[in-house]
Protein backbone atom coordinates (compact mmCIF):
# COMPACT_ATOMS: atom_id res chain seq x y z
CA UNK A 1 0.00 0.00 0.00
CA UNK A 2 1.64 3.51 -0.51
CA UNK A 3 1.62 6.19 1.29
CA UNK A 4 -0.91 8.30 -0.30
CA UNK A 5 -3.58 5.36 0.29
CA UNK A 6 -4.75 5.12 3.76
CA UNK A 7 -7.07 2.01 2.86
CA UNK A 8 -10.83 2.01 2.98
CA UNK A 9 -11.95 1.91 6.90
CA UNK A 10 -14.53 -0.66 7.94
CA UNK A 11 -17.87 0.43 6.76
CA UNK A 12 -21.33 -0.36 6.31
CA UNK A 13 -23.66 0.21 3.09
CA UNK A 14 -27.24 0.69 3.34
CA UNK A 15 -27.99 0.93 -0.27
CA UNK A 16 -31.60 2.87 0.71
CA UNK A 17 -29.78 5.77 1.50
CA UNK A 18 -28.33 6.05 -1.76
CA UNK A 19 -29.73 8.12 -4.41
CA UNK A 20 -30.76 6.15 -7.85
CA UNK A 21 -29.00 7.78 -11.25
CA UNK A 22 -30.93 7.39 -14.45
CA UNK A 23 -28.80 6.38 -17.51
CA UNK A 24 -29.89 5.47 -21.01
CA UNK A 25 -28.84 2.95 -22.97
CA UNK A 26 -29.00 2.00 -26.78
CA UNK A 27 -32.48 0.91 -25.64
CA UNK A 28 -34.10 0.99 -22.33
CA UNK A 29 -32.54 2.15 -18.96
CA UNK A 30 -30.01 1.51 -15.95
CA UNK A 31 -30.38 2.81 -12.47
CA UNK A 32 -27.22 3.13 -10.39
CA UNK A 33 -26.28 3.58 -7.07
CA UNK A 34 -22.79 4.29 -6.73
CA UNK A 35 -20.55 4.26 -3.63
CA UNK A 36 -17.34 5.88 -4.86
CA UNK A 37 -13.98 5.38 -2.57
CA UNK A 38 -10.63 6.26 -3.46
CA UNK A 39 -9.56 3.58 -6.33
CA UNK A 40 -13.44 1.38 -5.47
CA UNK A 41 -16.30 1.71 -7.22
CA UNK A 42 -18.89 -0.25 -5.28
CA UNK A 43 -22.61 -0.31 -7.77
CA UNK A 44 -25.74 -1.64 -7.39
CA UNK A 45 -27.29 -1.42 -11.09
CA UNK A 46 -31.03 -2.23 -12.57
CA UNK A 47 -31.63 -2.53 -16.43
CA UNK A 48 -35.03 -2.02 -17.45
CA UNK A 49 -36.85 -4.71 -19.53
CA UNK A 50 -35.33 -4.84 -22.64
CA UNK A 51 -32.43 -2.80 -21.97
CA UNK A 52 -29.03 -2.73 -24.50
CA UNK A 53 -26.06 -0.93 -23.13
CA UNK A 54 -25.66 2.35 -25.31
CA UNK A 55 -21.02 1.32 -25.76
CA UNK A 56 -18.70 -1.73 -25.73
CA UNK A 57 -16.67 -1.19 -22.30
CA UNK A 58 -12.98 -2.58 -21.78
CA UNK A 59 -13.45 -1.87 -17.93
CA UNK A 60 -12.62 -4.66 -15.74
CA UNK A 61 -15.50 -5.27 -13.57
CA UNK A 62 -16.28 -7.74 -11.25
CA UNK A 63 -20.59 -8.51 -11.78
CA UNK A 64 -22.74 -10.70 -10.00
CA UNK A 65 -25.87 -11.24 -10.74
CA UNK A 66 -28.47 -10.68 -7.66
CA UNK A 67 -31.81 -10.79 -9.36
CA UNK A 68 -32.94 -11.70 -13.22
CA UNK A 69 -30.94 -12.31 -15.54
CA UNK A 70 -28.83 -10.69 -18.42
CA UNK A 71 -26.41 -11.80 -21.21
CA UNK A 72 -22.71 -10.28 -21.93
CA UNK A 73 -22.05 -10.08 -25.02
CA UNK A 74 -18.23 -9.50 -26.15
CA UNK A 75 -17.97 -7.37 -29.63
CA UNK A 76 -16.59 -10.26 -30.93
CA UNK A 77 -20.52 -11.89 -31.32
CA UNK A 78 -20.03 -14.61 -28.64
CA UNK A 79 -22.70 -13.96 -25.59
CA UNK A 80 -23.12 -15.41 -22.16
CA UNK A 81 -25.80 -15.98 -20.37
CA UNK A 82 -25.40 -15.19 -16.37
CA UNK A 83 -28.28 -15.55 -14.07
CA UNK A 84 -28.83 -14.77 -10.52
CA UNK A 85 -25.76 -15.71 -8.46
CA UNK A 86 -23.82 -16.28 -10.91
CA UNK A 87 -20.66 -13.61 -11.17
CA UNK A 88 -18.14 -12.78 -14.28
CA UNK A 89 -14.90 -11.17 -13.72
CA UNK A 90 -12.47 -9.56 -16.38
CA UNK A 91 -9.92 -7.28 -15.89
CA UNK A 92 -9.28 -3.74 -17.96
CA UNK A 93 -8.46 -4.03 -20.92
CA UNK A 94 -8.89 -7.74 -21.71
CA UNK A 95 -12.74 -7.71 -23.18
CA UNK A 96 -15.11 -5.49 -24.98
CA UNK A 97 -18.67 -6.17 -23.99
CA UNK A 98 -21.76 -4.70 -23.03
CA UNK A 99 -24.49 -5.62 -20.80
CA UNK A 100 -28.16 -6.66 -22.37
CA UNK A 101 -31.50 -8.13 -20.60
CA UNK A 102 -34.67 -8.63 -21.82
CA UNK A 103 -37.04 -9.18 -18.60
CA UNK A 104 -34.69 -6.86 -16.31
CA UNK A 105 -32.16 -7.75 -14.03
CA UNK A 106 -30.37 -6.35 -10.62
CA UNK A 107 -26.48 -6.31 -10.44
CA UNK A 108 -23.90 -5.83 -8.07
CA UNK A 109 -21.07 -4.36 -9.89
CA UNK A 110 -17.26 -3.53 -8.24
CA UNK A 111 -14.46 -1.97 -10.28
CA UNK A 112 -11.81 -0.15 -9.69
CA UNK A 113 -7.76 0.24 -9.69
CA UNK A 114 -6.99 -3.55 -8.19
CA UNK A 115 -8.12 -4.60 -11.87
CA UNK A 116 -6.21 -2.78 -14.21
CA UNK A 117 -3.15 -4.42 -14.75
CA UNK A 118 -0.92 -1.45 -15.41
CA UNK A 119 -1.53 -0.08 -11.66
CA UNK A 120 1.50 -0.32 -10.07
Amino acid sequence: MSSTNKGIPFQTINWDTISRIEHTGESGMALWQTLQLQGLRIRIVEYSKGFIADHWCQKGHIVHCLEGEFVSESEDGKELLLTKGMTYVVSDNLSSHRSKTKEGVKLLIIDGDFLNPDMK
